[in-house]
């Protein structure tokens, strides 16, 4: 079994205009993870949900009354789930999706709308206001990940895994420590770090920007994220490619 991080499926403010949903947990390979939702409000007024979480009424009239809801994004293959959720009950936005996304949709037998795909530019929605980049060196996982310039926010979701062992049961307090995600030393996981492992250049040079980035906080999909001390949480949890 495994706590969340109560209260869930409500807006909890990190700064100015970016806020973290925590949600329910859900089963992956039937191994419970918590989730977790970033939003943040553009400088034009509208609303961007990263790795949407489920959705329900009271989360729904939170999230709208920021403002328009007008951009959703899946920032990796397996951060998808609910997007269609989102779509039905705000019809006017624009899903986004990273590499692989779509393809892997498909062969779960899913079918979704997304507008566009992600790529190492952000659109002229948020340019200037959110930086992006697909993170390379696996052809299995890439990741788009977001820097939010106005509060130094980096917002990742699997790249860093970091759950708490006294939120977790017996085995998955194993578990996560054998695969390099348990805090306070969360990190990628290790069956994911073999899939960099041809190109462990590219996801160097990737995790070198993210740190001239500066970053003052991580927000993470799945653990505790880190609120203070970004940069060093980024290079402890990516020693073993620095």
């Amino acid at each position: 079994m495994m706590a969340g991080y109560t209260p869930l499926n409500t807006l909890k403010p990190v700064a100015e205009n970016i806020w973290i949903v925590d949600g329910p947990s859900i089963r992956f390979y039937g191994t419970p993870f918590s989730t977790r939702m970033t939003v943040v409000r553009l400088e034009s007024g509208d609303i961007w949900l990263h790795s949407p979480t489920k959705i329900c009424d009271s989360l729904q009239d939170e999230v709208a009354a920021l403002g328009p809801v007008c951009h959703l994004i899946a920032p990796n293959w397996i951060h998808y789930a609910y997007i269609a959720e989102w779509q039905k009950a705000f019809p006017k936005t624009c899903a986004y999706a990273a590499p692989g996304v779509v393809k892997r949709a498909r062969k779960h037998g899913i079918r979704l709308r997304f507008d566009e795909e992600l790529t190492q530019t952000p659109p002229a929605a948020w340019a200037g206001q959110i930086d992006q980049m697909i993170v390379e060196g696996s052809k299995v996982h890439r990741e788009a990940v977001f820097f939010h310039k106005a509060s130094k926010t980096l917002i990742l979701t699997d790249l860093i895994e970091n759950f708490e062992p006294d939120k977790l049961g017996r085995f998955l307090r194993i578990l996560t420590r054998w695969g390099g995600i348990q805090d306070p030393d969360g990190g990628m996981p290790r069956d994911m770090r073999m899939t960099f492992s041809r190109h462990r250049d590219r996801l160097r040079a990737s995790v070198q920007r993210m740190i001239g980035w500066g970053p003052e906080r991580i927000i993470l999909a799945h653990g505790r994220w880190y609120d203070k001390n970004a940069v060093a949480e980024l290079k402890r949890a990516f020693r073993w490619v620095l």
